[in-house]
């Protein structure tokens, strides 16, 4: 069985995924209520506010309005399948297959397209040194010096789950196409 219940009350299939189906309410929801690193951090801190804090990053280096989306929808895929850890994730072909579809599908859905190499580049280059200030903030070692490059100062910390799902709708409201 492939079809899940949605927040909303959708019955959403990931084998087959239905665009009409997508919805940015249960993406926030979702990401609120995803933590980080599969939980392994010293306290609370969801992929929503992750990918916010990578969206007003895109901000402040003036990237364009999609790829400032992007970068807030760049995990939205984990809404509807959770994440699994990169060191196990490279062996399940099968689910790296299903997220990319799906992840393709959300940013047609609310982008209109798939992201050009540059703006894929953009947004990776920022969820990488986002992941960097978080490792450095939030984990018992720090990954690399990534963090450095972020223009933006951001901590991370525990924020009431209302507010993040609530800025996460506002940043989409103000930059969806």
């Amino acid at each position: 069985m492939t079809k899940m219940t949605t927040q909303s009350g959708k019955h959403f299939d990931l084998e087959t995924v239905n665009p009409e189906l997508i919805d940015i309410e249960d993406i926030a929801h979702g990401l609120t209520f995803l933590c980080r690193a599969n939980g392994h951090t010293c306290l609370f801190y969801s992929v929503a506010q992750h990918s916010i804090a990578c969206a007003r990053e895109a901000i402040c280096r003036d990237h364009s309005q999609v790829v400032v989306l992007a970068c807030l929808l760049h995990d939205a895929s984990e809404a509807y399948m959770a994440d699994i850890s990169c060191p196990l994730k490279q062996h399940l072909p099968q689910y790296l297959q299903w997220e990319g579809k799906l992840q393709s599908t959300i940013y047609q859905h609310f982008l209109g397209r798939l992201l050009t190499n540059e703006e894929y580049n953009q947004v990776k280059a920022i969820d990488n040194q986002m992941l960097s200030l978080e490792f450095q903030q939030l984990m018992p070692e720090a990954k690399d010096q990534d963090y450095q490059l972020l223009l933006r100062d951001h901590t991370c910390q525990v924020e009431p789950f209302n507010d993040v799902k609530a800025e996460f709708l506002a940043l989409f409201a103000d930059y969806c196409l």
